[in-house]
């Protein structure tokens, strides 16, 4: 039961940490974002496939008003997605890993 607390405690501050902060992250570009706009080859890139066909592009939620709020739907699935994968690859190993007899 322990386990179980410890799993919702840090979910709950991962998903507030996800939707209260990340609409505050700064828009300012990143180390390989500014070189390439320093060097000025920034518009020369281009989208990879998977990135032009993403859920959540540019990390905003799309049909939410407003960019902060985009920004937190977006933390918010993220999160939740992310967690569900991981616990159901720890299910799916958990199943497969036999356990040890007790002594």
């Amino acid at each position: 039961m322990r386990l179980g607390i410890f799993i919702g405690l840090a979910l709950a501050v991962a998903i507030a940490l996800a939707t209260l902060a990340s609409p505050f992250a700064s828009s300012s570009p990143d180390g390989l974002n500014r070189v390439a706009m320093d060097q000025g080859f920034d518009e020369a890139g281009t989208l990879h496939p998977v990135q032009e066909d993403a859920p959540v592009p540019g990390y905003a939620f799309p049909g939410v008003g407003g960019d902060r709020g985009a920004t937190a739907a977006a933390g918010l699935a993220g999160t939740v997605t992310v967690f569900l994968l991981a616990f159901g690859a720890a299910a799916v190993l958990r199943r497969r890993t036999p356990r040890a007899a007790p002594a």
